[in-house]
């Protein structure tokens, strides 16, 4: 009889990643920059040193803590003023509400914003951080970082409202801001 503690059946749930087209030294420098190699065991297959240019490469990942993350699905962000944070968030940065995500069913004000296939959700409810003290640069608290195509063209954006900002300090295309209610903002452009 099987325990409903272990499955009877076990499942290869590993993700697989290909890469094509990379050379033996290419695979070594994505496989120490891109894996934690205490939590992964990497084993490449078919990898030969002469391998012939535009074959595959599949290479494959064993991690026992491998769920399929597959990317962010929203982040939620308190607001003081409902009203006040969509004036910023519509008017200002552009979102669109996402009509199909509940508004009613949840035990306080809210609503959920497009950020390309992902979403901002905001809250309505009480900040239990403060307000002011906050550094600066936002890079340096708590941010949600949103990709962008043009840096210039929303720096102009935020000038013409009359928005505080500052700019990446790696010198990279990238701007930090604030909502109205202190919740940082990173814009990066890709």
């Amino acid at each position: 009889m099987a325990s409903i503690f272990r499955p009877s059946v076990s499942l290869d749930l590993r993700p697989k990643v290909t890469c094509t087209n990379l050379s033996t030294k290419e695979q070594l420098k994505f496989q120490s920059k891109s894996l934690r190699k205490e939590k992964l065991n990497v084993r490449l297959r078919s990898v030969k040193a002469n391998q012939a240019p535009g074959t595959s490469v599949v290479t494959e990942l064993n991690n026992k803590t491998d769920y399929g993350v597959v990317g962010v699905h929203h982040v939620g962000l308190l607001c003081e003023n409902l009203e006040r944070s969509l004036e910023f968030y519509q008017n200002i940065l552009g979102l669109k509400i996402n009509e199909a995500r509940p508004h009613d069913k949840l035990p306080y004000r809210g609503a959920w914003l497009w950020v390309g296939s992902e979403m901002i959700h905001l809250m309505e409810l009480p900040n239990p951080d403060p307000l002011t003290g906050r550094p600066e640069h936002g890079g340096r608290d708590r941010h949600a970082c949103i990709a962008i195509r043009d840096v210039s063209n929303l720096k102009k954006i935020l000038d013409k409202a009359g928005i505080e900002y500052t700019m990446s300090k790696s010198g990279r295309p990238a701007i930090f801001t604030r909502d109205p209610d202190t919740n940082a903002l990173e814009f990066t452009q890709i």
